[in-house]
């Protein structure tokens, strides 16, 4: 099968490199012409056959707004556009509509798989209609991992990015569980090897995970982490779940708090804590530091 990437940084490029091993032919296009197979999008749309399909991988928000705008202006009526990009899911439905006038079909899927999903496989969550999705699962059989699992039709557009968000929500809490644990086992005088503590939890117990392999990994390469800064920034999805917890009262103790662990590690000297010390003080007499 044919198809248009856009978008070839570590996770574009590595699908493109799956892609082609499969034996699809794929046309990329990156601003950075050195790994571009097109000058443009025009040149893109020219090397692919009716009915095209190009994927976009680009950052949320406005540059993917202003991607698919400029795509839909160089494709025709029974093209497929594809949003793989970490998209809000409340941007989809208003963008599938904006292209139906045009007649160009539209999907929105989630992606996960970083930059280890070029040997791996990438778990693929697609929101959009069923002809569409069909039409287009050659290529979705080709990027996701060998066996049944790893792909869904997650639903109408906006559930692949939906199912996306809440992925990313829940590997929030996963991470922070495990950063917790490891805090604590440094911070233990019983404790005299972390990393071999965390390498023994890679088979035969229930919180072994992928996570959990590449938590050994950095610790191999830094037993310490003393080469890290303890800062930790976020992309959206983890603050996206939570306003969906809280618009369908649903109770996200774990999520919630694993996203505001990040606010807290960007400050240097917390203001709520000094609040907190100088309380102490003041109803307790409770020594602080200065």
């Amino acid at each position: 099968m044919q198809l248009g990437l856009i978008g070839l940084g570590r996770m574009g490029g590595n699908m493109r490199e799956r892609l082609r091993a499969a034996g699809h032919e794929v046309v990329g296009f990156d601003q950075n012409l050195d790994v571009s197979d097109a000058a443009s999008l025009a040149e893109l749309a020219e090397k692919l056959a009716a009915p095209r399909v190009v994927w976009t991988m680009v950052p949320s928000g406005k540059i993917t707004e202003d991607t698919i705008d400029q795509l839909a202006g160089v494709l025709s009526s029974g093209d497929i556009i594809i949003d793989g990009g970490n998209s809000k899911f409340t941007d989809d439905a208003p963008r599938a509509e904006r292209l139906a006038v045009k007649g160009i079909k539209y999907l929105d899927v989630g992606v996960s798989g970083g930059v280890w999903g070029k040997t791996n496989g990438y778990a693929l969550m697609v929101g959009g209609d069923a002809a569409t999705v069909e039409h287009c699962k050659p290529i979705f059989e080709a990027l996701k991992p060998a066996g049944e699992f790893g792909f869904a039709h997650a639903g109408t557009h906006g559930a692949g990015h939906y199912a996306k968000m809440v992925h990313n929500g829940i590997e929030y809490g996963l991470m922070h569980a495990y950063a917790e644990g490891y805090e604590i086992l440094k911070a233990s005088e019983y404790i005299h090897d972390v990393p071999g503590v965390i390498k023994s939890w890679r088979e035969g117990s229930v919180v072994k995970s992928w996570l959990l392999d590449l938590l050994d990994r950095a610790l191999e390469e830094d037993p310490d982490l003393e080469k890290l800064k303890g800062y930790a920034d976020d992309t959206g999805e983890g603050r996206w779940t939570v306003d969906e917890a809280v618009r369908l009262a649903v109770p996200a103790h774990v999520i919630a708090a694993s996203l505001f662990a990040r606010f807290q590690s960007r400050q240097d000297d917390s203001p709520a804590m000094k609040a907190v010390a100088a309380l102490r003080q003041q109803f307790g007499g409770h020594a602080v530091k200065r």
